[in-house]
C-alpha cells in the first residue's frame, strides 16, 4: 500500500493541472488522435499526413486510454505513468524474490528518481522504451540467478516492445550491457546461452509485424525511420540537437536525483571490489561472485550514457533507460552495509552530500514562479525562505541517517525532500507553465475572443504552440511562413509587435496573450465592413 501511494502521487497526481509543454507531448498525443479517429493502428499520422519518426508502443497505449476517458492531456500522459508504474513494480518484486527485505529501498528509489518522476508524468515515448527495457533487463538478471527459462522469455518479450517502443536502440542497448557484463564478469558462458532461439523467435512475433505491415503501407518508412530517424540522428547533426561529449555526465547525475550521491559511492565501492576480485581470482570463471548483481547495474548504468554520448545527436531524455540501474546499485550498497558490515553507517561526508543534493530540488521548487516568469531568483523573503525550507530538510536528513538506524533509514528520510518538492512544483508552479509553456492556455485565449470557427494560421510562432493549437483546436494551423493564406476569413496568431501583412486583407486585434508574448488576429477580406466581435 505504501509503495501503491507513492506511485499514484509521484506519477498519477496532478496530471491535468498544467497542459502538455514543449513540441514532443502535443505532437505525440495528437498522432495517437488521428490514428484512433481514422482507426489506423498501422500508419502514424500527424496532420493528415504518414509520420513515421516513431514506432506505435505509445500511440497504442494513447489510443486505448483516449477510448477509455477521452481525448484529454492528462489521459495523454497515462501511458507514461502507467509504464512507470510497472517499472516499479517489476524492481519490488525482483527484489522481493531475490534480495527479499530490500524490495521497499529499491522500488522507492527507482520511483524517486528525477528522471523517472519527470517522464513518467510526460506524453512521450521515453517511458515506454525505459520500462520495457528495464523490465527485459531484470528478467534477464532473474534468468540468470535461477536459471528458469520463463525469464529469458520475458527478456525477449519485452525487448519486442521495447523495439516497438523506439525502434533498436532497446536490442542494442540491451546486448552492449549483457556482452559488457559478461566480459567484466569472466563469465561468458551467459552470453552464450543468452541467445536462445525460441526467445528470438518470441521478440520476432512481437516486434516484426508492425515493422512489416508499416513498410508495405508507406514505402519511405525504412529510409525516415531507420537510415534518418536512428542511424543519421546517431551519426551527424541532422536534427540540431548537437551537444558535447560531455554532456550526458551533468545530465545523468539529475536524472539520479536526489540519489545521485550514494549511487556514486555504490559505483565507486562496485569498481574496487570488481578489481580486487579480478586480482585474486584470475582466470576463474566466476571472478566476482558476491559483486555480480552490482556489477551488472553499473554496466546498465553506463552503457546508454556512453552510447548516446558517442552520438552526434543529444536530448536529455534518450539516457532515462540508465536511470533504474541507479536503484539496484543503491539497493546492493545499502544490502551490504547492512548484512555484511552489521549496518555500517555511511560516511559522515557523504551523508552530508546526499543531505544537499536530497534538499537542493525543493529550492527551486518554491521558487518556480519566478524562475519561468522572470528567469531569475528573487531577492528578500522569497529566497530566505525557500532556502531556510531547503536548509531544515537537508538537517532532518543527516539526523536521520546518522542515527541509529544509519543506512537503513536512507530510504524513508530521503522520500521527505522527494514528496516536498514535487508537492511544491504542482501547488505553486502548475499555473504557471500552463500560462506560460503550454499551448493549453493560449487555446483557450482564442476560443474566448473568436467570433466563430474559422480556420487557423501561425506566423513566426514556436515549435511548442504550433504543435500545442494542433492538439488543442485538433486543427492543424496554416503556416503563413511556407503556405499561402486562406481565401476566407481566418484568425491569424502571431509573435508580439511582428508586422501583419494580410495581402489587400484587414487585420483586427482580437486580443494578446502576454504569458507567452503572442497576438491574436482577425483576418477577413477588405470588402468586408469591420466585423464586431
Amino acid at each position: 500500500m505504501l509503495l501503491a501511494g507513492f506511485c499514484l502521487f509521484l506519477f498519477f497526481y496532478g496530471l491535468n493541472q498544467f497542459g502538455l509543454v514543449g513540441a514532443d507531448e502535443p505532437r505525440y498525443a495528437q498522432v495517437a488522435r488521428e490514428m484512433l479517429e481514422r482507426h489506423d493502428w498501422i500508419t502514424p499520422v500527424l496532420g493528415g499526413q504518414p509520420w513515421l519518426e516513431k514506432p506505435p508502443l505509445y500511440y497504442w497505449q494513447a489510443m486505448v486510454a483516449y477510448s477509455m476517458f477521452g481525448v484529454k492531456d492528462w489521459v495523454a500522459r497515462l501511458p507514461s505513468a502507467l509504464d512507470a508504474t510497472l517499472l516499479v513494480l517489476a524492481m519490488y518484486f525482483f527484489l522481493r524474490r531475490f534480495r527479499r527485505g530490500y524490495e521497499l529501498d529499491g522500488a522507492l528509489i527507482a520511483a524517486s528518481s528525477a528522471g523517472v518522476v519527470g517522464l513518467g508524468r510526460a506524453a512521450a515515448t521515453d517511458m515506454p522504451l525505459a520500462a520495457s527495457f528495464g523490465i527485459a533487463l531484470i528478467a534477464w538478471w532473474m534468468w540468470r540467478e535461477c536459471g528458469n527459462r520463463f525469464y529469458l522469455a520475458v527478456f525477449y518479450a519485452l525487448l519486442g516492445f521495447g523495439m516497438l517502443a523506439k525502434g533498436p536502440v532497446a536490442p542494442v542497448l540491451a546486448g552492449a550491457v549483457i556482452v559488457l557484463y559478461a566480459m567484466a564478469a569472466n563469465d561468458m558462458r551467459f552470453l552464450w546461452r543468452t541467445l536462445w532461439l525460441p526467445g528470438i523467435a518470441l521478440f520476432l512475433a512481437i516486434s516484426a509485424p508492425w515493422y512489416v505491415a508499416v513498410q508495405i503501407r508507406n514505402p519511405t518508412f525504412f529510409r525516415t525511420f531507420i537510415l534518418e530517424h536512428n542511424f543519421a540522428r546517431f551519426s551527424s547533426n541532422l536534427y540540431h540537437h548537437r551537444q558535447p561529449f560531455w554532456f550526458y555526465g551533468p545530465v545523468i547525475l539529475v536524472a539520479l536525483m536526489p540519489w545521485t550521491v550514494f549511487v556514486l559511492a555504490a559505483a565507486a565501492r562496485t569498481v574496487r571490489l570488481w578489481w580486487n576480485e579480478r586480482m585474486w581470482r584470475q582466470g576463474s570463471a566466476a571472478a566476482v561472485p558476491e559483486n555480480a548483481l552490482s556489477l551488472f547495474a553499473l554496466m546498465w548504468l553506463l552503457v546508454p550514457v556512453a552510447l548516446f554520448s558517442a552520438s552526434h545527436s543529444k536530448l536529455p531524455a534518450y539516457i532515462l533507460p540508465a536511470v533504474p540501474a541507479g536503484a539496484l546499485l543503491l539497493v546492493e550498497y545499502i544490502r551490504q552495509n547492512i548484512q555484511e558490515l552489521g549496518n555500517q553507517r555511511p560516511p559522515r561526508f557523504l551523508v552530508v552530500l546526499h543531505s544537499l543534493v536530497a534538499a537542493a530540488p525543493v529550492f527551486p521548487a518554491l521558487l518556480v514562479q519566478y524562475l519561468i516568469t522572470q528567469h531569475r531568483i528573487p531577492p528578500g523573503k522569497p529566497l530566505f525562505a525557500a532556502a531556510a525550507i531547503s536548509a531544515v530538510l537537508a538537517i532532518v536528513v543527516v539526523m536521520t541517517v546518522s542515527g541509529k538506524l544509519g543506512t537503513r533509514a536512507l530510504r524513508f528520510a530521503t522520500m521527505i525532500p522527494v514528496v516536498f518538492a514535487v508537492g511544491a512544483l504542482l501547488k505553486l508552479g502548475s499555473g504557471t507553465v500552463d500560462e506560460s509553456l503550454s499551448a493549453r492556455s493560449v487555446a483557450a485565449d482564442i476560443q474566448s475572443h473568436q467570433p466563430h470557427p474559422m480556420p487557423l494560421a501561425v506566423q513566426g510562432v514556436r515549435r511548442e504552440i504550433d504543435f500545442g493549437l494542433a492538439f488543442y483546436r485538433n486543427q492543424p494551423p496554416l503556416h503563413l511562413d511556407s503556405e499561402v493564406q486562406p481565401q476566407s476569413e481566418y484568425l491569424l496568431i502571431v509573435p508580439h509587435d511582428s508586422s501583419v501583412s494580410a495581402s489587400g486583407r484587414r487585420a483586427l486585434l482580437l486580443g494578446s496573450f502576454e504569458a507567452q508574448h503572442l497576438d491574436s488576429y482577425w483576418i477577413f477580406p477588405a470588402s468586408q465592413a469591420p466585423p464586431t466581435p
